[in-house]
C-alpha cells in the first residue's frame, strides 16, 4: 500500500467482501484473526496445496488482509504451461483492487505470449528473456490505463507487482514495486530485489529520485506530489496519461497554488511500469525462495524469515502450513498492511534431517555476552568517575 491519507477515503468506497473463520483454519479460504480487541480479516487467495508436487517444487501461498480496512493484494502461481518454468506473483494495490483484479490475469498472458510460451527460456538467451518480460509488463500496464480510463475518474487505483519464473537451476525475476524476493541459500538470506521507492539513499531509491525529478516531478516526505509511495507500478493513471489533469486538479484542492502549478513542466511519466530483470543461478545449496508484499518485509528481516521458514520446516516439513505461520508471524507484529506471501520449496533439502544453525546460536551467545561486557564496562566507568 502507497497512498497517501487523502486517497484512503476513496479506497474504502471499494470493499472486498468475504465470510471468515479463525486464523488456524486458513486452507484457501476466508480467515478473520482478532488482534487485540480488533478484528482483523484475513483472506487467503490461490493457496495451491494440489500444486504442491508439480515440477519438483512444493508451493505454500497466503493473502491476509490484517489490519486495512481494504484487501488490496493479490497473488497467482502457476506451476506449468513455461517449457519447465514455473510462474508466481505477488500484487500489492493502492487506491481500490480493480488493478489487481485484471493484473492476476493479463499479467501472465502478456509473460507467456513474449516469452513464446517458454521457448525463450529454452533459448537461454538473457537478453532476450531481459526484452520480452520488459514487453509483457509494458503491453499489460497499457492494457490497464485503457481499462482504468474507462472506468472514468474515480478509479485513480494502481498496483506493484513482482513475478518469478523458476526452472531447474534458474530462477528469473521481474520485479515493480516494492515487494520482494529473498532466496534461501543453507540458512543465508540473499536478497534478490531492491524496492522502487521515492526515498532513501540506497543506490535504487536515488536513481528513482534522480528520474521523477527529471520528468518534472516533486517529492514531498517521501511521496510523489505528497500522494504516492512507490515509483514505479501498474496503472496510477494519473502519473501517466492523466499528469497534467492531476496538476490541475491539485490547485483545486488547495493542495498547491496556481503559481507552483505554472512553473511545473511534467514531461515524462512520474510513476513508470519498467521493470528490473533480474537472472539468479540455483545451486544445490538452494533452499527455498519467498516472495512477499512489503506488509512482511516492513515487519520481518529477510534473515528473521528465512530462519523462521527453516524452523517451521525442519518441524513439521509443511510448506503450507509454514507460509501460513510466517504471515501470523507477520501478524504478531502488528503489521498495518495486507500481507501476500508465496514459498517455493525447491526440494533440494531434507528437512526432517537437517541439523541445528549452531553457528546462529554461537552468535546469539556472542552477542549476549558482548552486550554484558559493554554494560560491565559501563557500570565501571561510572564508578571510576563517582
Amino acid at each position: 500500500m502507497a497512498l497517501s491519507s487523502p486517497h484512503m477515503q476513496r479506497l474504502l468506497l471499494t470493499k472486498l467482501h468475504g465470510r471468515s473463520t479463525s486464523i488456524n483454519s486458513i486452507r484457501r479460504n476466508t480467515v478473520a484473526n482478532t488482534c487485540r480487541g480488533r478484528c482483523c480479516s484475513a483472506i487467503a487467495i490461490d493457496t495451491p496445496s494440489s500444486l504442491s508436487d508439480v515440477a519438483g517444487i512444493r508451493w505454500g501461498s497466503i493473502a491476509l488482509q490484517g489490519l486495512r480496512e481494504e484487501m488490496e493484494d493479490g497473488i497467482i502461481v502457476r506451476p506449468d504451461g513455461l517449457h519447465g518454468f514455473s510462474f508466481a506473483a505477488v500484487f500489492d494495490g493502492h487506491g481500490g483492487f480493480s488493478s489487481v483484479e485484471f493484473l492476476r490475469d493479463e499479467l501472465y498472458k502478456e509473460c507467456l505470449a513474449a516469452l513464446q510460451g517458454g521457448l525463450l527460456f529454452d533459448r537461454k538467451d538473457f537478453q532476450a528473456i531481459n526484452a520480452a518480460l520488459q514487453e509483457a509488463f509494458v503491453n499489460a500496464d497499457k492494457s490497464l490505463l485503457k481499462r482504468l480510463e474507462m472506468n472514468g475518474d474515480e478509479d485513480e487505483s494502481g498496483a506493484t507487482a513482482t513475478a518469478i519464473f523458476v526452472g531447474d537451476d534458474m530462477l528469473l525475476i521481474s520485479h515493480l514495486g516494492d515487494s520482494s524476493v529473498v532466496l534461501s541459500r543453507s540458512g543465508r538470506a540473499e536478497e534478490l530485489t531492491n524496492p522502487h521507492r521515492p526515498y532513501g539513499n540506497s543506490k535504487a531509491s536515488l536513481q528513482e529520485i534522480k528520474r521523477i525529478r527529471e520528468a518534472g516531478g516533486w517529492i514531498v516526505n517521501g511521496r510523489i506530489c505528497g500522494d504516492i509511495a512507490v515509483s514505479r507500478a501498474f496503472g496510477d493513471i494519473r502519473f501517466k496519461t492523466k499528469k497534467n489533469e492531476m496538476l490541475r486538479k491539485g490547485v483545486e484542492e488547495g493542495r498547491w497554488s496556481e503559481k507552483f502549478a505554472s512553473r511545473v513542466q511534467l514531461n515524462r511519466d512520474l510513476v513508470i511500469a519498467c521493470p528490473d530483470i533480474y537472472q539468479v543461478q540455483l545451486g544445490s545449496d538452494a533452499e527455498f525462495i519467498v516472495l512477499a508484499s512489503d506488509g512482511l518485509w516492513d515487519y520481518m528481516s529477510s534473515s528473521e524469515a528465512v530462519s523462521f521458514v527453516r524452523n517451521q520446516l525442519r518441524e513439521h516439513g509443511n510448506i503450507q502450513l509454514a507460509c501460513e505461520a510466517l504471515a501470523q508471524a507477520a501478524l504478531d507484529r502488528r503489521t498495518q498492511d495486507n500481507i501476500s506471501i508465496i514459498i517455493a520449496d525447491l526440494r533440494r533439502t531434507d528437512w526432517q534431517n537437517l541439523p541445528l544453525q549452531r553457528q546462529n546460536v554461537v552468535y546469539e551467545v556472542v552477542q549476549a555476552l558482548a552486550t554484558v561486557g559493554i554494560v560491565s564496562l559501563g557500570i565501571w566507568f561510572s564508578s571510576q568517575v563517582l
